[in-house]
């Protein structure tokens, strides 16, 4: 197994009506190479209550040193008081995809 690359991979949940913006502006924004939307139901206790709700989630491709712009950006656009931003590591990948991911962020 190779080293870890400086790539990854960032969850964030999002109401369904708001993941297309929030996907272009990423991508547009140079802060994500390439943001897969993707349709799911979250179940989760917010303020004491259990939901279940539909949601979409975003699965962002971005590099460690867009992280802290690609997070903030989330933040301020998101409608969400908590947003999911959570990011994973790339540890391996197709070289040339790991390539082009670098060259369309920053």
């Amino acid at each position: 197994m190779g080293a870890e690359t400086d790539q990854l991979v960032v969850y964030c949940t999002a109401p369904p009506e708001e993941a297309d913006a929030l996907a272009r502006a990423l991508v547009e924004e140079r802060l994500a190479a390439c943001v897969n939307i993707a349709s799911v139901r979250s179940c989760y206790l917010w303020e004491g209550k259990l939901n279940l709700d539909p949601e979409a989630l975003l699965i962002i491709k971005t590099t460690k040193d867009r992280f802290e712009l690609l997070k903030k950006r989330i933040a301020e656009l998101h409608s969400y008081a908590v947003p999911e931003i959570i990011a994973l590591p790339i540890a391996e990948g197709h070289q040339p995809y790991l390539d082009w991911l670098a060259r369309s962020v920053g």
